[in-house]
């Protein structure tokens, strides 16, 4: 096959099992602008959006590894035990309101180390994407580049992206998309210096930890979710 983007053939035909889902998505988009008057029907709308991406994408990802798992904020299913695909719409919240900040996060992970993580904008078309010990990229119709995290560590010059609920102290000029997956793709392209977020589904997030770690930067799940450039300590 032609490869589209640098990496593997399995990269390359995940990316293409995104692209092809990715056209239903806009057309959902679409949709749900046209819904804006009731938030429960445009909620509705998303829930189900959702649920035809994993229904979509399955059978293209099944072509990749035809024996591999699922996992899904809804649905897992074990395969061989050994390899899964890990998927999930993240910022469902802004599309629901038709802002276009989300994206599809498709993580594979073999005896539980994610392989190859893409996180995929379908609105503006842009994929940041890693191979594990092959760095990480971004690329899009006019772009394409190896991404590296910030080197900023004084305060006064960070931009941290934030998912919390409580009133704990916050430092930096602060950010709150709505969309983890690509708060976690912004961080390992140097767009943020951290994320910190309370505990999050792990299908919403196991792209972005591949993405941040081949970018250079470090991510802890404890307590909190902390993604950060290496320089700094939160």
């Amino acid at each position: 096959m032609e490869l589209l983007i640098k990496g593997s053939t399995e990269l390359n035909k995940m990316f293409m099992a995104l692209q092809r889902t990715a056209i239903g998505l806009r057309h959902d988009f679409g949709e749900v602008e046209n819904l804006q008057q009731s938030l429960r029907g445009a909620r509705d709308f998303v829930k189900k959006a959702a649920a035809r991406i994993e229904e979509s994408i399955l059978s293209d990802l099944l072509l990749v590894r035809p024996s591999a798992g699922l996992l899904t904020p809804n649905v897992s299913h074990a395969g061989d035990g050994r390899d899964e695909f890990v998927l999930a719409l993240s910022g469902a919240a802004n599309f629901v309101r038709a802002n276009p900040h989300f994206a599809i996060s498709l993580a594979l992970r073999s005896n539980d180390e994610t392989k190859i993580a893409l996180v995929y904008s379908p609105i503006d078309e842009r994929l940041y994407y890693a191979e594990s010990g092959r760095g990480a990229y971004a690329f899009s119709a006019f772009h394409s580049a190896r991404t590296r995290v910030s080197n900023l560590s004084e305060p006064s010059d960070l931009t941290i992206a934030y998912n919390i609920t409580d009133n704990r102290k916050i430092i930096g000029d602060v950010r709150r998309t709505g969309c983890p997956a690509l708060d976690l793709a912004w961080v390992a392209a140097g767009k943020f210096d951290a994320f910190v977020s309370e505990p999050l589904d792990y299908a919403e997030i196991a792209a972005g930890e591949l993405l941040v770690r081949e970018s250079g930067g470090k991510i802890t799940m404890g307590a909190d979710l902390i993604a950060t450039n290496g320089k700094i300590e939160l």
